[in-house]
């Protein structure tokens, strides 16, 4: 199983969405894992989470747990299942437990500034 490896994310880093500015945090967190590139977790007290909704949607990672996933709600339309987090993260992943992870696309940008 590949290895997962957790650390600070230097920088100050954002999430965009909408125009708007969801999260903006100098205490992310990278995750590494091999086989794929590096995803940053934001705490949840640097998200507005005022603009999340809690989606049905779940899935599940042998390496990190159950994912719970949200929706951004911007004033033009709804970006569904765009973030995620792990509730109750395997003890190789305790790091990010509190924190949520955003995909990358044309309507999310995830970016250090």
């Amino acid at each position: 199983m590949p290895d997962i490896k957790i650390r600070k994310a230097s920088g100050t880093w954002t999430v965009r969405a909408g125009g708007a500015v969801l999260a903006e945090s100098k205490n992310a967190l990278a995750l590494s894992e091999s086989g794929h590139d590096d995803v940053i977790y934001f705490p949840r007290s640097d998200i507005a989470m005022a603009f999340l909704d809690e989606s049905d949607r779940t899935s599940f990672c042998p390496r990190k747990g159950d994912a719970s996933y949200y929706s951004i709600v911007t004033k033009s339309k709804t970006i569904d299942n765009a973030g995620w987090s792990y509730e109750a993260p395997t003890d190789g992943a305790t790091d990010i437990k509190g924190y949520l992870a955003f995909y990358t696309n044309d309507d999310v940008t995830v970016e250090r500034v």
